[in-house]
C-alpha cells in the first residue's frame, strides 16, 4: 500500500490527479480557513474527490464504516452537490498518517457518538460543490463560453445554447489545473435528487460476496499470528510464565510479555498460537481488586444514592425544599449492569515495525487515535508510523477511544521486526477485556399535589463515570457531562423534553474497578429508562393516561412531543391493542435528534415476554437516506432489546464472569419484533441516527411489561424477572 507523502498542491495534483487525467479536488473547514488563506497549508484541505477518465469518482472518506452506513451517507451528500452519476461513486478511506502529513486535510477522524454525517455533511458537500463548479468552468473553457451557459448534471456538462456536451472524465485533467472555488453555495435539501434518497449502500456487495476484508480476514505476506492473554483480573499483572511449554510445541516462535499484565505466543498460525497459549503455564499477581464482587460494587453504588456530595447537572428552583415539605411523594430506584460491547469481529491488528517505520492495519473508530496509540507503543514520531483502516466487524463505541490491542500489536511487532504480525483476540480475551457499559443505580423522589401535578423532581444517580476511566482531563469541578445525556437543561445535544417548577439531577461520583468505555448510546439508554419509567409510575400514581400526562409536562419542548405524538399515533394508542398485547412509550433526545417509542408486548401466564412491534418516531433534522434511517433504527433495537432481555456483565473474584456468548447471548431471530419507523425531520439541525433510539427501546418495553402484569421492572436485564401470573 503506498503513502502521500506531504507535497504543494501542485505536485499533489501532478501526481495523484493530471497525471492520470483525473481531478483531485478538497473541501475548506471554516475554522482552518485563515490558516490556509495565509499560506500555512494548502487549500484543499478535507475529503479529496477524485475523478477518473472513465467517469468514475472516487470519494475519500475520513469517517469509518461499521455497518451503520456512513460511508453511503456522506458519498451522497458528495455527490448530490458535484452532480455526478451515483452508479459510477465509489470510496477510499485516506489514511492518519495522510492526514498529519497534509497538517490534517481530512479533520476529525473519528466516528461515533453518531456524529459521522452530522458534523462533516457542511464540508464534504462544499468539497462537491467545489468540484462541480471547477468542471463547469473547465468545459466553458474549452468551448471559450461564459461559465453560466453551462449546467452540469449525471456527471456531464452541457453548453445550454448549444447542447454541447463534455463528460467529467473527459474535463477532470483541465479542472485539476484550476484554482479551487472558495465561495460555493450548497442545494436546499428540498432540491436533493441523491441526498435524501433510498439509495443501496455502496458496501453492501462486497460484503455478500466475502469480497470484503475485514481486519481478523487480513493475510501479509510472511506474516506471522499472534494470541494473547491479559491477566482475568484488571489491575493485575503477570507473576511468572514457564515460555519453555509453547516453545517446544510446532509453528511457535516466540512467547512475547506485553507489558506487565499480559503474555502472547507468536506462531506461524493462529491456531497454534492459541493451543500453545492455552498449555502455557501462567501465575498471575491479581491485585487489589481480587475479592471485588458484583455485591461489593452494588452496595458502593447504594452508598452514593443518599451521600451528601454529588455534583449537579441539572437545577431548577429548589426541589429538596419542596419534596421535604410535601405531602405526597413518590420514590423508585432503579439500576443498570456493566454491559459488553460484543462486537462480532474480536479485537485485531496487524502491524509492521523496524527501527524506522511502523505500520498498522486495523479495524478503528479513529484513525488518528489508533496512529498515536502504535506511535507510543513503537517509539517512533507519528510521522514514520501509519495505520490502513479496515472496516469494522462491530464498533459501537469499542473501536474508539481506546486502542488497547494496536499497542499491544505493536509491542509484540517490536520483538520480530521486519515481518507482519497479526494478533487476534479469542472471543473470551474480547469478553474479558472490554471497556464495559458504566454501571449505575438511580433514585428519584417527586412530589405530586393534589391535582396530580409533578411539583417537584430529584433525580441522583449514582455510578460510573466514562470521563474519568477513558479522559479525565476533560471533567471539571467534579462533573463528568456524558452522565447527563438526555437530562441536560437544553442545548443541541442531549436536552430533557419535561419542565417541572422544581428539579435537581445530580450525580455521586462511584468508580469500581472495572474500565467504563463508550458503549452505544451510552448514557443515554439508561437515563431514559430511569427517567420514562418513573413517568410512568407518576403517571399511575396521579391517576392519568401516560401519554396526556407526558403531554402536559412536555409543552415547552415541541420536538419531543412532535415524535411522541408521531410515535403514539402511528401505533394507535388509545385505540384498543390486539388481544393480550399491551402498549408503552418512551422518548427522549440524544446526540442531536428527538426519538419515541410506542411498544406492543404480551405476557403469557408462564411469564414468558414477546415484543410484537414497537413503532419508533425520530427527528433527526434531516434525513440522508431513509432507507439507512429504518435499517440504523432496527438495528439500533436489536442491540436496545439485547441489552434489556439478556445483557448483563457481573463480576466475581475481581473478574468478568461472562466469557462467551453462551452466558452472554444476543437477542434471536424469534426476539425480534416487528419495527415500523417514522421520520419527521423538521430541518434547521442535523442529528445522530445510529445511537438515539436504542435509548427508547428498553423504556417503552417495561412500561409496556407494567401495563400487561402490573409489576414494575427496575432492573435489568429482564431474565432475572419473575412475570408469572398470580
Amino acid at each position: 500500500m503506498t503513502m502521500l507523502k506531504p507535497l504543494s498542491r501542485r505536485h499533489f495534483l501532478a501526481g495523484s490527479g493530471a497525471a492520470i487525467g483525473g481531478l483531485c479536488v478538497g473541501f475548506h473547514i471554516p475554522a482552518q480557513a485563515k490558516m490556509a488563506n495565509a499560506g500555512a497549508m494548502p487549500p484543499e484541505i478535507n475529503a479529496w474527490v477524485v475523478v477518473k477518465p472513465d467517469d468514475t469518482v472516487v470519494i475519500r472518506i475520513a469517517r469509518s464504516e461499521m455497518g451503520q452506513g456512513t460511508l453511503t451517507g456522506l458519498a451522497q451528500l458528495v455527490a448530490e452537490e458535484l452532480e455526478c452519476d451515483w452508479s459510477k461513486v465509489t470510496t477510499e478511506y485516506p489514511t492518519p498518517g495522510q492526514n498529519l502529513a497534509r497538517n490534517r486535510a481530512w479533520g476529525n477522524f473519528s466516528t461515533g457518538g453518531s456524529r459521522g454525517i452530522r458534523e462533516s455533511h457542511e464540508y464534504v458537500r462544499k468539497g462537491g460543490a467545489a468540484a462541480r463548479l471547477m468542471l463547469v468552468q473547465a468545459a466553458a473553457e474549452h468551448w471559450k463560453v461564459a461559465a453560466a451557459e453551462c449546467v452540469a448534471a449525471n456527471s456531464i456538462v452541457t453548453h445550454q445554447p448549444s447542447g454541447r456536451k463534455l463528460r467529467y472524465g473527459e474535463l477532470a485533467a483541465a479542472a485539476g489545473r484550476l484554482p479551487v472555488p472558495t465561495d460555493v453555495v450548497l442545494k436546499d435539501p428540498k432540491d436533493w435528487k441523491i441526498a435524501g434518497q433510498p439509495v443501496k449502500r455502496l458496501d453492501t456487495l462486497d460484503k455478500l460476496t466475502g469480497k470484503q476484508v475485514y481486519g481478523a480476514d487480513l493475510k501479509l505476506p510472511g506474516m506471522l499470528n499472534a494470541a494473547i492473554r491479559d491477566c482475568p483480573v484488571f489491575g493485575g499483572k503477570v507473576k511468572s510464565v514457564d515460555e519453555a511449554v509453547a516453545l517446544r510445541m510446532p509453528g511457535v516462535k516466540k512467547v512475547v510479555r506485553v507489558g506487565d499484565s499480559a503474555v502472547a505466543v507468536v506462531a506461524d498460525s493462529w491456531w497454534r498460537a492459541k493451543s500453545a497459549l492455552d498449555a502455557l503455564p501462567i501465575e498471575w499477581d491479581e491485585g487489589p481488586h481480587a475479592k471485588a464482587s458484583s455485591e461489593s460494587i452494588a452496595a458502593f453504588l447504594r452508598e452514593g444514592l443518599d451521600a451528601k456530595e454529588a455534583a449537579v447537572g441539572n437545577k431548577q428552583g429548589d426541589a429538596l425544599a419542596v419534596l421535604a415539605s410535601a405531602k405526597r411523594t413518590v420514590t423508585a430506584t432503579y439500576g443498570y449492569p456493566f454491559q459488553n460491547h460484543a462486537c462480532m469481529e474480536p479485537m485485531n491488528a496487524t502491524a509492521l515495525y523496524t527501527a524506522q517505520k511502523c505500520e498498522v492495519w486495523t479495524p478503528t473508530q479513529n484513525g488518528e487515535a489508533a496512529l498515536a496509540a502504535a506511535s507510543e507503543a513503537a517509539g517512533l514520531p507519528p510521522a514514520q508510523c501509519e495505520v490502513y483502516k479496515l472496516h469494522l466487524g462491530g464498533g459501537f463505541g469499542r473501536r474508539g477511544a481506546v486502542h488497547d490491542w494496536v499497542r499491544q500489536a505493536v509491542l509484540i511487532a517490536k520483538e520480530m521486526p521486519g515481518v507482519p504480525v497479526k494478533l487476534l483476540w479469542s472471543r473470551e480475551e474480547d469478553m474479558l477485556h472490554g471497556r464495559y457499559h458504566p454501571i449505575t443505580q438511580c433514585k428519584m423522589t417527586a412530589a405530586l399535589d393534589e391535582q396530580g401535578e409533578v411539583t417537584a423532581l430529584h433525580m441522583r444517580i449514582s455510578g460510573q463515570s466514562i470521563l474519568a476511566g477513558i479522559f479525565p482531563q476533560n471533567i471539571r469541578n467534579g462533573v463528568d457531562p456524558v452522565v447527563f445525556q438526555g437530562l441536560n437543561p437544553g442545548g443541541a445535544e442531549a436536552a430533557i423534553g419535561y419542565t417541572f417548577p422544581n428539579l435537581l439531577i445530580d450525580h455521586a461520583m462511584r468508580n469500581p474497578h472495572v474500565p467504563p468505555g463508550f458503549w452505544r448510546g451510552v448514557n443515554l439508554n439508561q437515563n431514559t429508562i430511569y427517567l420514562e419509567c418513573f413517568i410512568d409510575e407518576l403517571a399511575q400514581a396521579a391517576g392519568k393516561d401516560p401519554l396526556e400526562f407526558r403531554r402536559k409536562l412536555m409543552a415547552n419542548h415541541p420536538k419531543h412531543l412532535a415524535v411522541l405524538n408521531a410515535a403514539a399515533e402511528k401505533a394507535g394508542w388509545g385505540k384498543p391493542a390486539p388481544a393480550g398485547v399491551f402498549r408503552g412509550l418512551a422518548q427522549t433526545m440524544g446526540f442531536g435528534s428527538y426519538v419515541a417509542a410506542c411498544a406492543e408486548v404480551s405476557v403469557s401466564k408462564a411469564g414468558q415476554i414477546k415484543v410484537h412491534r414497537i413503532v419508533a418516531a425520530t427527528d433527526p433534522g434531516y434525513v440522508v437516506n431513509p432507507q439507512q434511517v429504518a435499517a440504523q433504527v432496527e438495528g439500533s433495537f436489536v442491540y436496545g432489546l439485547t441489552a434489556a432481555l439478556h445483557g448483563e456483565c457481573t463480576v466475581a473474584n475481581g473478574r468478568i464472569e461472562q466469557e462467551n456468548f453462551d452466558t452472554y447471548p444476543m437477542l434471536r431471530m424469534d426476539e425480534m419484533p416487528a419495527v415500523e419507523t417514522v421520520t419527521v425531520p423538521s430541518g434547521g439541525f442535523w442529528g445522530g441516527v445510529g445511537e438515539p433510539t436504542i435509548a427508547v427501546a428498553a423504556p417503552a418495553v417495561l412500561n409496556a411489561i407494567f401495563a400487561a402484569t402490573g409489576k414494575r421492572i427496575r432492573t435489568l436485564p429482564l431474565k432475572h424477572h419473575d412475570l408469572k401470573s398470580a
